[in-house]
């Protein structure tokens, strides 16, 4: 799985991300009736549709680009969101199996951790991202 957050720059991947949970879309069903039919029956018509947070896991790299983004973002900035591009390989990476693209989308969660000296672990970082359109290429 490759990951591209879109920010205008061509230096290449910054980081990979290893896991992202379900990518979802769903459109709300209406229900109407005009007063004046003679059938007792709803009509269902098209609402608005609705896409799922994304949650993207890495282990933690000490690269500070997603953190700017999100200052941006709690600092009030409403044109600090890009396009996330997320791509399924196949197995051999060699060529794109399936891409979506999170339209207008903005971090919303940023959790580190757990940190346990102890253990063996890979820290992790993980990224919740709300976004506003799904798109599938």
């Amino acid at each position: 799985m490759l990951v591209v957050v879109e920010t205008g720059s061509t230096d290449g991947p910054k980081a990979g991300f290893q896991e992202c949970n379900e990518i979802g879309m769903s459109v709300d069903v209406i229900e109407y009736r005009n007063g004046n039919n003679r059938e007792n029956d709803v009509r269902k018509l098209n609402g608005l549709a609705n896409v799922d947070d994304v949650t993207l896991k890495r282990g933690i790299i000490g690269s500070l680009d997603l953190y700017e983004w999100l200052d941006q973002i709690r600092n009030g900035d409403q044109a600090a969101y890009r396009t996330v591009v997320i791509q399924l390989q196949n197995e051999d990476h060699t060529a794109v199996v399936q891409t979506w693209k999170l339209l207008r989308a903005r971090i919303v969660k940023h959790v580190s951790g757990p940190l346990n000296a102890k253990g063996n672990d890979v820290a992790m970082e993980e990224l919740t991202l709300a976004y506003e359109r799904l798109e599938l290429e």
